[in-house]
């Protein structure tokens, strides 16, 4: 193997897995919301933040909506 080697011909291509990078976001959430993803963490072993971004992701690929009915006036 060679001590060193010249890159500098080397063609770059992109990263095919950047896609499926994760982005770091801040989110305000209930504290009554945390608490249940941690004591969910604690039953299966699994980090609470990997929860709430497994049951996100569950949410994406069910193309689930959120219902809200406000109250009239």
């Amino acid at each position: 193997m060679k001590e060193e080697y010249n890159l500098s011909k080397m063609k770059s291509r992109r990263n095919p897995y950047a896609k499926r990078l994760k982005k770091q976001v801040t989110l305000r959430m209930g504290s009554n919301i945390v608490d249940y993803f941690k004591q969910m963490s604690e039953e299966t072993g699994i980090p609470y933040q990997s929860l709430i971004n497994l049951y996100l992701q569950d949410c994406v690929e069910s193309n689930r909506k959120l219902e809200m009915h406000w109250p009239s006036r």
